[in-house]
């Protein structure tokens, strides 16, 4: 077994961010973007400001995305001006052309939010329950369950 040494030593975060390395292009790009972002939520109409989100960008194309067709026929009859207004970036002075996509966003599913309720009646019969119970793992478990009561004063003890 041997023991080699280390070619490169740790940089610090701020070289590896700025510097020209890979990090430090994904960054610029990343920042880019949500410049662009920004720019095009600007000349977009306000109903449509949540619906358009940049994609990305590669050789002077810029991909916008879209959740519905209907949106994407507008982009494309504007896409002359949506070009000069992300022309002002900098960085997108070289764009040439937009590329759009349909995307259909999906909401989060959450489920509804069942609370569920034990009545002390129930809580005493299950602590009933584990008091003639000798497994101890069994015994704890029907404890833990009937402390979940809605009315139950005081919570089971572990003497029985």
């Amino acid at each position: 077994m041997s023991i080699k040494a280390k070619r490169f030593r740790a940089q610090p975060a701020a070289r590896l961010l700025n510097g020209k390395g890979q990090l430090g292009n994904v960054m610029r790009q990343a920042r880019m973007l949500e410049q662009a972002q920004w720019h095009l939520r600007e000349a977009l109409p306000t109903d449509m400001q949540e619906q358009v989100f940049v994609g990305g960008y590669h050789e002077g194309t810029l991909t916008l995305i879209t959740n519905r067709a209907s949106w994407l026929t507008w982009l494309r009859y504007e896409q002359r001006r949506l070009i000069s207004v992300l022309r002002e970036i900098p960085e997108l002075a070289a764009l040439t052309r937009l590329n759009f996509k349909v995307r259909p966003v999906r909401p989060v599913f959450v489920p509804a939010q069942q609370p569920r309720h034990l009545p002390a009646a129930a809580a005493e019969h299950l602590l009933d329950c584990a008091s003639h119970t000798r497994d101890e793992h069994l015994r704890r478990s029907l404890e833990r369950l009937a402390a979940h009561a809605d009315d139950l004063q005081d919570p089971p003890s572990g003497d029985d």
